[in-house]
């Protein structure tokens, strides 16, 4: 076997085939007819003498021996990247794709805010964006398939940069009428662990509200996938929780109050609970500089209600 029959654009194809799990979706990323994309990739199994992928007529699946491929293929296109990087004298700035991944009890409210000012940055960047949680978008990131994270700090950084960009805190949300809407000096202690709802085990947000509220494990109760879920198991009276800020305000930055019947209310006195919100992206990124450029961008732009924090290294 030689190189004469691999191309760094057949790389591309095989990773984008294996990310999305569906061919026509792959070569819309790829901007290439499926057809072509189909028989690049054939053409690639021949030359390697296996099989990447197992088709079926309902879905696309890496083949055992395939997945080591995809593995090593990715770190070809990073050092490629690493390559034109070098030689465009970019020096470090944010050219060509950025993948950029947000946390699942982020992105919907974050985005928004965050993508005029970095179109007009970087006009000519592609930008794709994903969610996840985030066990699975640091795995991503580690395996190079996506660029950058947004997420709750702190994480295990070995191998990663982590930039803090603004804290944002938690709101209390219970129902209209509750009997905590006319509490004055609203403290965690007035709450009840007992009508707390919560995320799923696997989300952050769990975790970092039962740390708030001193509780270590929640038995019995309900517990909600997502945010959305939370928010209207909230409206329907089943108990209270705590919401971050933007997801609060919602999409378009108004209260979201599910029509009148869900209330949020801040915390009184000293720090209130919230959780750091932060960009991590890998130390080995040739265009670390241009990430931390967008790092300061964000932090400057920190949407209203949350406090901006310095660059430093996150423990």
């Amino acid at each position: 076997m030689t190189l004469a029959g691999l191309s760094l654009r057949d790389l591309e194809y095989v990773v984008a085939v294996a990310e999305l799990r569906h061919f026509g979706r792959a070569a819309e990323r790829c901007a290439v007819s499926q057809p072509s994309l189909s028989a690049q990739i054939r053409k690639l199994e021949e030359t390697l003498g296996l099989a990447l992928f197992e088709r079926t007529s309902r879905k696309v699946l890496l083949t055992p021996r395939g997945e080591p491929i995809v593995a090593q293929a990715r770190i070809v296109l990073d050092e490629a990247h690493r390559l034109m990087a070098l030689a465009d004298g970019s020096d470090g700035r944010l050219t060509g794709r950025l993948r950029l991944a947000a946390i699942h009890t982020l992105g919907p409210y974050l985005f928004p805010h965050i993508l005029p000012p970095l179109r007009s940055a970087w006009p000519d960047l592609t930008l794709t964006l994903s969610e996840g949680r985030t066990d699975a978008l640091l795995e991503e990131l580690r395996d190079g398939r996506i660029d950058a994270v947004l997420l709750a700090l702190p994480v295990e950084s070995d191998g990663l940069v982590a930039e803090p960009l603004f804290f944002e805190p938690f709101l209390l949300a219970h129902p209209v009428g509750h009997r905590l809407c006319g509490t004055p000096g609203l403290s965690l202690g007035d709450l009840d662990a007992g009508e707390l709802l919560l995320l799923e085990e696997g989300h952050c947000l769990r975790d970092q509200a039962l740390a708030a509220c001193g509780l270590t494990a929640r038995g019995g109760g309900v517990h909600a996938t997502g945010l959305e879920t939370l928010r209207h198991m909230v409206a329907a009276g089943a108990g209270c929780t705590l919401m971050p800020l933007l997801a609060a305000q919602g999409v378009d930055g108004k209260a979201a109050d599910v029509g009148g019947l869900v209330e949020y209310r801040p915390f009184d006195g000293g720090k209130p609970p919230g959780r750091v919100v932060g960009l991590v992206w890998r130390a080995s990124d040739p265009r670390g500089r241009g990430l931390r450029e967008l790092a300061d961008l964000l932090r400057r732009g920190a949407p209203a209600g949350t406090e901006p924090l310095l660059s430093q290294k996150v423990d």
